[in-house]
């Protein structure tokens, strides 16, 4: 043990970013943090007097809580970080990319963007050693990688990002006690969800809650549904190519997926309101069947964030849970899960940036996040028991039993696609319209935007 790392904690009288100084959240060498991680890369790097900016769009309590883990790659290192949270992260990045003053290190909160710049020399690739450390250390590690390697400014592919801070969609939200009082099990597999969902309407109840609504993005909710599907129907490489429009929107495994949603959405007895109510409901709305007595709804399936609109006062893993949307198990696609995800860019060549990255893949640089609120992570090589909070926790095993991540189909496709007519596509779809004419004419939308 260094007498650096032993004097770390006294010694931190640092600045994050703009903010004022700051000591270390969590006090060096106690509690059941990953210390070993820390001290190992402290050991590695002296970057005393370096300076990188981080560029990212997150503001107010989680810029708090990057500045929290950014003191201990200072601590480290002895380098100096100035975070700069952006409102407007989308368009000042590429404003200070194209004034030939970009950041060392750029947040993206999705990776659209960063094709784009990478296709433009605007982003270096990642080392191989990082790639490789994510494949290997990362659930679904492949995935990861998948998702951020792209066509260079050279034409040639590499990897441009690594992904921290991850959110899950493959979610199914439901009360205990109704599920108790009836004798419902919950589901482990897509089979045994249709069965159960069968088995509550031969009970007198109905199974779901779904709503489309959301004022000008009215029909996203169902986006996630059909990825969600598509994950579960075919192969990542097809969604990968759906995504892309290589396999095109009106593709029969396409119209299977949007059916497999319709199977749930269009018939009467399964949704509360009927399905002619599935568009006209808010989605903020839509789960408040789950708490009416009797029961107007068992499930609903929607994001990580929905708890934000269950009752006052609801406190999740007593009053309501979650488990994850299965998959078929006669399909043998292994555990896919939907989400989304900050992914970090190097910007610009520098010792410090480099080491920044590496620090990302240390377990403390997630540990620390994770031990406070709103943070998600794949890494199989943190302690989980570290989780801020038991609903946190459970999210993190899902990503952690994950064999295929993908990021949310509608996010990375062209804006008047994946914000446009695959929104308004889905709110015809579930009013009436089969989904081979919805999918004809979403394509037909793509064909004119190339």
């Amino acid at each position: 043990m260094t007498a650096k790392f032993l004097a770390s904690a006294a010694a931190l009288a640092l600045l994050s970013g703009a903010a004022a100084a700051q000591d270390v959240k969590f006090p060096i060498g106690e509690g059941a943090f990953n210390w070993d991680s820390y001290k190992a890369f402290d050991e590695k790097y002296n970057l005393d007097g370096q300076k990188i900016t981080v560029l990212g769009p997150w503001l107010s309590v989680d810029q708090e809580l990057f500045q929290s883990v950014i003191a201990y790659f200072e601590a480290a290192t002895g380098a100096d970080v100035e975070y700069i949270g952006a409102e407007g992260f989308e368009q000042q990045v590429v404003i200070d990319a194209e004034a030939g003053s970009p950041p060392d290190v750029a947040v993206f909160p999705q990776p659209g963007l960063m094709r784009g710049m990478a296709a433009k020399g605007q982003v270096l690739p990642m080392s191989p050693e990082i790639v490789q450390w994510t494949k290997d250390n990362y659930a679904a590690g492949q995935s990861w990688v998948d998702l951020v390697t792209f066509p260079g400014s050279d034409g040639a592919a590499n990897t441009f990002g690594f992904f921290y801070k991850v959110d899950v969609k493959s979610l199914v939200w439901y009360v205990p006690e109704n599920f108790e009082d009836a004798g419902y099990a919950v589901p482990t597999t897509m089979e045994e969800l249709k069965a159960l969902t069968d088995q509550i309407v031969a009970d007198g109840g109905t199974p779901w809650c779904i709503g489309l609504g959301s004022g000008g993005a009215t029909g996203w909710p169902a986006t996630d549904w059909v990825e969600d599907m598509m994950l579960r129907t075919t192969t990542p490489e097809n969604y990968d190519k759906w995504v892309s429009n290589e396999l095109k929107f009106n593709d029969p495994v396409v119209v299977n997926a949007i059916d497999q949603f319709g199977a749930f959405a269009k018939n009467d007895a399964y949704v509360s309101g009927g399905a002619g109510s599935v568009a006209s409901t808010d989605f903020r709305d839509s789960p408040k069947g789950l708490f009416a007595s009797p029961p107007q709804c068992y499930m609903h399936r929607q994001a990580s964030f929905i708890p934000s609109f269950f009752p006052e006062g609801t406190v999740i893993g007593e009053d309501a849970d979650f488990f994850y949307f299965p998959a078929f198990a006669e399909q043998d696609l292994g555990q896919p899960v939907l989400g989304a995800g900050t992914t970090f860019g190097l910007m610009k060549e520098s010792d410090a940036g480099r080491a920044f990255i590496e620090f990302l893949t240390t377990p403390i640089a997630h540990e620390v996040w994770m031990n406070q609120t709103g943070f998600l992570t794949p890494h199989k090589g943190v302690n989980t028991d570290l989780y801020g909070d038991p609903t946190l926790k459970k999210m993190g095993d899902i990503l952690l039993n994950a064999t295929t991540f993908r990021f949310d189909g509608s996010d990375l496709m062209p804006g008047g696609v994946g914000a446009g007519v695959f929104w308004t596509g889905m709110v015809d779809y579930v009013g009436g319209k089969s989904a081979q004419d919805v999918a004809d004419s979403i394509q037909s939308t793509w064909d004119s935007l190339q």
